[in-house]
């Protein structure tokens, strides 16, 4: 099993060709790959329920089936579980899943249920890049969530540590934002998938009630600012601007000016219509850090 740390970004319209122009992946070797991918459950969701990601990912002749447990997450920086192998076919290596760690996948009445639930395909464009002592996997994906009949763009950027120390995430991100629109992300293309399938968006992009204040918990607040852009991103419903507004007016009200400055910025650049800028990024990723490294 290896695990996964990664720092998970949404790109504005413009922000694929704005990383490509960066100075930092100019000359940089990149690598395409296209994938189809085909995630699977049962009718009852047991996956789903337990947090647990089943899919099947094509690339031309090649099939790799991979299992991600949800781990652990904040403010778009990801810790979880995955195990990976390729397969022959287009089906299911039930054996492989009987042999991991997992009492999910012991049950033969549920791995005889599972079923297609969902796709996302995308295309990928992967560099490997140097940032101090640490080493560090950038994977853009542009593609759709297609959920039925339901569908939604993929636009992001994920920052995959592959050697060193956790803070040189943030750092490279937020040097990406000197010209690159881009936000904090928390919903994974799986979890995006079911949202839009099942109309869910309203119920998981909710703001914590007031009976956990933000003065003594911000990055709660902040992360469900994050969830509730990603709600946005995928219905383009106003409420889910509102909703991170309200998140962030709460933390404005921070009695730490370092904290309370840029969630009160935040809140006021959600009154435009443009608010996905590289400045907004910047100022979002900051806020982010400081509050990830407080709650270590």
């Amino acid at each position: 099993m290896a695990h996964e740390i990664e720092l998970k970004l949404a790109l504005g319209e413009s922000g694929p060709a704005q990383l490509h122009r960066h100075p930092l992946l100019i000359g940089q070797d990149a690598q395409l790959h296209e994938f189809i991918n085909i995630y699977f459950d049962t009718p009852s969701r047991t996956l789903e329920k337990e947090r647990i990601a089943l899919r099947l990912r094509s690339e031309g002749d090649a099939v790799r089936q991979t299992v991600k447990t949800a781990g652990s997450g904040q403010g778009g920086l990801h810790t979880r579980g995955e195990w990976e192998w390729d397969v022959s076919g287009h089906a299911l290596d039930f054996t492989g899943l009987r042999g991991l760690p997992l009492a999910t996948f012991q049950d033969e009445a549920l791995l005889n249920a599972l079923q297609p639930a969902y796709r996302t395909d995308f295309k990928r464009v992967t560099w490997l890049i140097k940032h101090g002592d640490a080493t560090i996997e950038l994977a853009l994906d542009q593609g759709e969530v297609i959920a039925g009949e339901r569908r939604c763009a993929i636009r992001e950027l994920e920052l995959e540590l592959k050697e060193g120390e956790q803070s040189a995430l943030w750092t490279l991100a937020e040097m990406l934002t000197d010209s690159v629109a881009l936000r904090p992300a928390n919903m994974s293309k799986a979890a995006r998938a079911v949202a839009l399938r099942d109309n869910t968006w309203d119920e998981t992009a909710t703001v914590p009630a007031q009976a956990q204040p933000a003065t003594q918990q911000p990055l709660l607040y902040v992360e469900h600012a994050i969830t509730a852009l990603d709600a946005y991103t995928d219905t383009n419903d106003e409420q889910f601007i509102a909703r991170a507004r309200e998140a962030f007016a709460a933390v404005a009200q921070h009695d730490e000016t370092a904290i309370a400055q840029p969630a009160a910025s935040l809140h006021q650049a959600l009154t435009g219509k443009d608010w996905l800028t590289p400045a907004f990024g910047k100022r979002f990723l900051s806020l982010l850090a400081q509050l990830a490294s407080r709650s270590q």
